[in-house]
Protein backbone atom coordinates (compact mmCIF):
# COMPACT_ATOMS: atom_id res chain seq x y z
CA UNK A 1 0.00 0.00 0.00
CA UNK A 2 1.56 2.94 -1.27
CA UNK A 3 2.13 5.92 1.43
CA UNK A 4 -0.02 9.13 -0.09
CA UNK A 5 1.28 12.76 0.24
CA UNK A 6 0.23 15.75 0.55
CA UNK A 7 2.08 18.89 -0.26
CA UNK A 8 4.93 19.67 2.38
CA UNK A 9 5.27 16.36 3.61
CA UNK A 10 8.38 14.24 3.60
CA UNK A 11 8.95 10.54 3.75
CA UNK A 12 12.23 8.69 4.42
CA UNK A 13 12.34 6.42 1.01
CA UNK A 14 15.62 4.20 1.88
CA UNK A 15 14.70 3.94 5.89
CA UNK A 16 12.07 2.22 5.08
CA UNK A 17 12.65 0.46 2.10
CA UNK A 18 16.15 -1.04 3.19
CA UNK A 19 18.29 -2.55 -0.13
CA UNK A 20 16.01 0.42 -2.51
CA UNK A 21 18.69 0.86 -5.28
CA UNK A 22 16.24 1.02 -8.59
CA UNK A 23 13.42 3.16 -8.33
CA UNK A 24 10.82 4.48 -11.05
CA UNK A 25 9.46 8.34 -11.18
CA UNK A 26 5.85 7.98 -12.90
CA UNK A 27 4.76 11.03 -13.75
CA UNK A 28 0.65 11.39 -15.07
CA UNK A 29 -1.62 13.56 -16.19
CA UNK A 30 -5.07 14.92 -17.56
CA UNK A 31 -6.45 17.33 -19.67
CA UNK A 32 -9.26 18.63 -18.44
CA UNK A 33 -12.54 19.74 -20.82
CA UNK A 34 -11.16 23.16 -22.10
CA UNK A 35 -9.72 23.12 -25.20
CA UNK A 36 -7.28 25.86 -26.35
CA UNK A 37 -7.54 23.91 -30.12
CA UNK A 38 -3.67 22.63 -29.27
CA UNK A 39 -2.67 19.29 -28.12
CA UNK A 40 -1.66 19.60 -24.57
CA UNK A 41 2.42 18.33 -24.40
CA UNK A 42 3.64 17.97 -20.62
CA UNK A 43 7.05 16.76 -20.68
CA UNK A 44 9.05 16.25 -17.24
CA UNK A 45 12.54 16.46 -16.50
CA UNK A 46 14.93 16.41 -13.79
CA UNK A 47 17.59 18.99 -12.87
CA UNK A 48 20.29 17.31 -10.36
CA UNK A 49 21.64 19.54 -7.62
CA UNK A 50 24.60 20.12 -5.48
CA UNK A 51 24.37 21.07 -1.69
CA UNK A 52 23.48 24.59 -3.38
CA UNK A 53 20.54 24.02 -4.60
CA UNK A 54 22.08 24.63 -8.19
CA UNK A 55 22.96 21.87 -11.12
CA UNK A 56 26.70 21.84 -11.10
CA UNK A 57 26.51 22.13 -15.11
CA UNK A 58 23.97 21.75 -17.53
CA UNK A 59 24.64 18.07 -17.66
CA UNK A 60 22.87 17.67 -14.72
CA UNK A 61 19.80 19.11 -16.33
CA UNK A 62 17.97 15.62 -17.65
CA UNK A 63 15.48 15.91 -20.20
CA UNK A 64 14.17 14.72 -23.45
CA UNK A 65 16.91 16.62 -24.96
CA UNK A 66 19.67 15.23 -22.77
CA UNK A 67 17.85 11.68 -21.39
CA UNK A 68 20.42 10.58 -19.49
CA UNK A 69 23.14 11.69 -17.11
CA UNK A 70 26.83 10.46 -17.42
CA UNK A 71 26.74 8.59 -14.31
CA UNK A 72 24.12 6.56 -15.11
CA UNK A 73 21.82 7.47 -12.44
CA UNK A 74 18.90 9.11 -13.92
CA UNK A 75 17.37 8.28 -17.13
CA UNK A 76 14.43 9.65 -18.68
CA UNK A 77 12.28 7.49 -20.39
CA UNK A 78 10.74 9.15 -23.72
CA UNK A 79 8.54 11.96 -24.06
CA UNK A 80 4.51 11.23 -24.41
CA UNK A 81 2.94 14.28 -26.41
CA UNK A 82 -0.07 13.89 -25.64
CA UNK A 83 -0.95 12.59 -22.09
CA UNK A 84 -3.55 10.43 -23.06
CA UNK A 85 -4.28 6.77 -21.55
CA UNK A 86 -4.12 5.74 -18.02
CA UNK A 87 -1.08 5.52 -15.82
CA UNK A 88 2.44 7.40 -15.84
CA UNK A 89 2.49 9.88 -18.84
CA UNK A 90 6.79 9.88 -18.64
CA UNK A 91 8.83 7.66 -16.19
CA UNK A 92 11.97 8.51 -15.04
CA UNK A 93 14.31 5.98 -14.09
CA UNK A 94 17.15 6.83 -10.86
CA UNK A 95 19.52 4.43 -9.90
CA UNK A 96 20.27 5.84 -6.45
CA UNK A 97 23.43 3.75 -5.99
CA UNK A 98 24.93 5.74 -9.38
CA UNK A 99 24.22 9.09 -7.96
CA UNK A 100 27.73 11.13 -7.52
CA UNK A 101 28.54 12.35 -4.37
CA UNK A 102 28.33 15.69 -5.29
CA UNK A 103 24.60 15.49 -5.53
CA UNK A 104 22.08 16.10 -3.32
CA UNK A 105 18.84 16.71 -4.45
CA UNK A 106 16.70 15.56 -7.57
CA UNK A 107 14.00 17.71 -8.47
CA UNK A 108 10.84 15.99 -10.62
CA UNK A 109 9.69 19.05 -12.73
CA UNK A 110 6.86 19.04 -15.34
CA UNK A 111 6.43 21.92 -18.14
CA UNK A 112 3.85 22.82 -20.70
CA UNK A 113 5.83 22.88 -24.30
CA UNK A 114 4.71 25.85 -25.97
CA UNK A 115 2.46 27.10 -23.45
CA UNK A 116 2.78 30.48 -24.23
CA UNK A 117 2.32 30.13 -27.92
CA UNK A 118 -0.61 27.88 -27.50
CA UNK A 119 -2.31 29.59 -24.30
CA UNK A 120 -1.93 27.07 -22.08
CA UNK A 121 -1.38 26.15 -18.30
CA UNK A 122 -1.80 24.09 -15.44
CA UNK A 123 -5.23 25.56 -14.71
CA UNK A 124 -6.22 23.21 -17.74
CA UNK A 125 -4.60 20.09 -16.36
CA UNK A 126 -6.01 17.91 -14.01
CA UNK A 127 -5.43 14.79 -11.70
CA UNK A 128 -1.50 15.69 -12.18
CA UNK A 129 0.80 12.96 -9.86
CA UNK A 130 3.53 11.69 -9.03
CA UNK A 131 4.71 8.37 -7.94
CA UNK A 132 7.81 6.68 -6.79
CA UNK A 133 8.00 2.98 -7.57
CA UNK A 134 10.44 0.41 -6.22
CA UNK A 135 11.65 -0.82 -9.57
CA UNK A 136 12.41 -4.64 -8.91
CA UNK A 137 9.60 -5.20 -7.01
CA UNK A 138 7.48 -2.95 -8.97
CA UNK A 139 5.89 -1.77 -5.70
CA UNK A 140 4.16 1.43 -5.62
CA UNK A 141 6.20 3.04 -2.43
CA UNK A 142 4.67 6.58 -2.26
CA UNK A 143 2.48 8.58 -4.38
CA UNK A 144 1.49 12.90 -4.57
CA UNK A 145 -1.72 14.54 -6.19
CA UNK A 146 -1.09 17.81 -6.74
CA UNK A 147 -4.97 18.76 -6.95
CA UNK A 148 -6.15 21.64 -8.61
CA UNK A 149 -4.07 24.14 -6.91
CA UNK A 150 -2.72 26.22 -9.99
CA UNK A 151 -4.33 28.54 -12.42
CA UNK A 152 -1.70 30.24 -14.61
CA UNK A 153 1.40 28.33 -14.06
CA UNK A 154 3.24 26.71 -17.20
CA UNK A 155 6.02 24.64 -14.81
CA UNK A 156 6.02 22.96 -11.53
CA UNK A 157 8.19 21.46 -9.12
CA UNK A 158 6.29 18.33 -8.47
CA UNK A 159 8.57 16.72 -5.81
CA UNK A 160 12.10 16.03 -4.89
CA UNK A 161 14.67 12.97 -3.72
CA UNK A 162 16.99 14.21 -1.24
CA UNK A 163 20.23 12.78 0.86
CA UNK A 164 19.92 13.10 4.50
CA UNK A 165 22.07 11.22 6.85
CA UNK A 166 23.25 9.21 4.00
CA UNK A 167 19.17 7.87 3.45
CA UNK A 168 16.95 9.01 0.13
CA UNK A 169 13.66 10.97 1.40
CA UNK A 170 11.06 12.30 -0.65
CA UNK A 171 9.61 15.54 -0.43
CA UNK A 172 6.47 16.46 -2.18
CA UNK A 173 6.64 20.03 -3.48
CA UNK A 174 3.83 21.43 -5.54
CA UNK A 175 5.46 24.55 -6.32
CA UNK A 176 4.13 26.20 -9.44
CA UNK A 177 6.29 28.69 -11.19
CA UNK A 178 4.97 31.26 -15.10
CA UNK A 179 7.68 31.00 -17.74
CA UNK A 180 7.65 27.39 -18.00
CA UNK A 181 11.14 25.58 -18.57
CA UNK A 182 13.18 28.54 -18.91
CA UNK A 183 12.02 29.79 -15.43
CA UNK A 184 13.08 26.30 -14.44
CA UNK A 185 16.32 26.37 -15.70
CA UNK A 186 16.91 30.11 -14.01
CA UNK A 187 15.74 28.43 -10.69
CA UNK A 188 18.64 25.82 -10.66
CA UNK A 189 21.11 27.77 -12.28
CA UNK A 190 21.41 26.14 -15.61
CA UNK A 191 22.36 28.25 -18.20
CA UNK A 192 19.91 28.45 -21.53
CA UNK A 193 20.98 29.52 -24.52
Amino acid sequence: MPINLSKGQKVNLTKSNPGLKNIIAGLGWDINAFDSGSDFDLDASVFMCAANGKCPTEKEFIFYGNAEHTSGAVKYMGDNLTGAGDGDDEQIHVDLSKIPANIEKIAFTVTIYEAEERRQNFGQVSNAFIRIVDEVSNTELIRYDLGEDFSIETAIIVGELYKNNNEWKFNAIGSGFQGGLAALCNYFGVQTT
